[in-house]
């Protein structure tokens, strides 16, 4: 659901002492949005052209121009976040939605960012990668005051240079971050052509890696956690809640994914090659780049790959850890594979009626057991596909590469349509003998072959 408030009292007329003159005269109305969709691109009404980007699972924040400064509203505030169906997070995030709406501007941009802050303490944002006067860098305390609760401050700064950065909090971090504060910013460049290493794309997706610990049967992160977490996101969704990536079959796609989470993500993309063309430095040389299948993103890393998707179907991209692609389970829970505890069982399920064999061989049975969770807990492994279970959650999501879909049509074509014989079949027929070297075991022993005289009789 997209709504857009007035927000010219209360807040924002308690903090108008700390905005900059020259904006007084009104604040831009501050867009909101809870929906969990993928918002179509928005694309721009006024300002510099440019191709705007597809948030996964999110949406760019409207904009306003006034006396040629390019405006934009965030409000810090409390959020509810639906990570997948079956399950809603107490988040803290921006404008209704955490993370927070896509910022997209253009190289050379005069921009003005209000802050209103909605939150029960003090914040302050950090705009990621950005060159900017040191007072907008946005670390509370060091390069400017904190903004109270209730306050409204202004960022101005010019867009410097293109490429692809983040916002977060500068604020009681730890907190703030682990809550879900943090956001997706691109600058597009003023001329593309003259960038070295840029390349116009068809298709153009951005999404944040980020990381929750919430106990099942909860709603609020465990903000105190360091490295245990239980759910890993694309953009505050997981899997089976995330979007896929749609794209028209021989379109030159980008995919940009920055990473606030609290350790490094091997993002691999099954079908395709790509070349990572873009860092949170700029974009790369392209006599520096190699065809790769997995880009490992670092904490506080952005990176930006592209590949043209030449080959039909549904592709899964994904986190390459595999703990990374399950959702909330036990970090203690015992490996029980080969263990024959059905005797336990039964004299267990007399106490307890609903108790399960769990993982005795192994753990894909989870994903078909209908076993009772906790209210607003999701299945460890709850995808379906054409085919049966996706064993899969997290950080998971599909590449669907289809034929003739139109410029901007990102909606799900449905399961892939495969050609005859191209899918993987059960074989019927006798196996065939296998082959084994001379002298492996069971194999026919060597024929004995006469040696050939050398010539020499051992005299001379």
């Amino acid at each position: 659901m997209t709504t857009r408030r007035l927000f010219l009292g209360g807040a924002a007329l308690a903090g108008a002492a700390t905005v900059a003159r020259s904006a007084l005269a009104a604040l831009p109305e501050p867009a909101s949005r809870t929906d969990t969709n993928t918002a179509a691109p928005l694309a721009p009404a006024q300002g510099r052209p440019y191709r705007p980007v597809v948030t996964l699972n999110g949406w760019s924040l409207p904009f306003r121009m006034r006396h040629g400064w390019k405006e934009f509203h965030l409000v810090a505030e409390p959020v509810v976040r639906e990570l997948a169906p079956g399950m809603n997070a107490q988040l803290w995030g921006y404008n209704g939605s955490s993370p927070g709406p896509t910022i997209e501007v253009v190289e050379g941009d005069k921009v003005r960012i209000f802050v209103t802050n909605r939150l029960p303490e003090h914040h302050a944002v950090h705009w990621h990668g950005q060159r900017l006067p040191n007072g907008m860098d946005g670390v509370g305390g060091l390069t400017q005051p904190h903004i109270p609760p209730g306050k409204t401050f202004v960022y101005e700064f010019e867009a410097r240079r293109p490429g692809t950065f983040m916002y977060h909090p500068h604020a009681d971090e730890m907190v703030q971050m682990a809550m879900g504060m943090m956001g997706f910013w691109v600058t597009h460049p003023r001329e593309p052509r003259r960038v070295p290493g840029y390349v116009e794309c068809d298709r153009d997706f951005v999404f944040l890696l980020n990381a929750f610990d919430i106990e099942p049967g909860s709603a609020t992160p465990k903000v105190n956690t360091m490295l245990d977490f239980n759910l890993w996101c694309f953009n505050s969704r997981v899997f089976p809640g995330i979007d896929p990536l749609v794209v028209r079959r021989g379109d030159r796609v980008r995919i940009r994914i920055g990473n606030l989470t609290m350790t490094n993500h091997p993002i691999h993309l099954h079908g395709h090659e790509f070349v990572v063309a873009g860092t949170d430095g700029g974009w790369t040389n392209p006599a520096s780049r190699w065809p790769e299948v997995t880009v490992d993103v670092a904490v506080g890393q952005m990176r930006a790959v592209e590949f043209v998707a030449d080959e039909p179907g549904d592709w899964a991209l994904h986190c390459h850890k595999s703990h990374h692609t399950m959702n909330a389970m036990g970090h203690d829970v015992p490996t029980m594979i080969g263990v024959d505890h059905r005797e336990v069982v039964q004299r267990i399920q007399k106490l307890v009626p609903d108790y399960m064999v769990m993982g005795e061989r192994g753990m894909a049975d989870m994903g078909e057991m209908e076993m009772p969770l906790p209210d607003n807990t999701l299945p460890m492994m709850s995808g379906q596909g054409p085919f049966g279970p996706v064993e899969m959650g997290g950080m998971f999501t599909v590449l669907k590469v289809r034929e003739g879909l139109a410029r901007n049509d990102y909606r799900d074509p449905g399961p892939y349509a495969h050609p005859a014989g191209t899918v993987a079949r059960e074989w019927t027929h006798a196996p065939p003998e296998p082959q084994r070297a001379p002298g492996a075991a069971g194999a026919a022993p060597a024929p004995l072959r006469a040696r050939k005289p050398s010539g020499h009789d051992g005299h001379h």
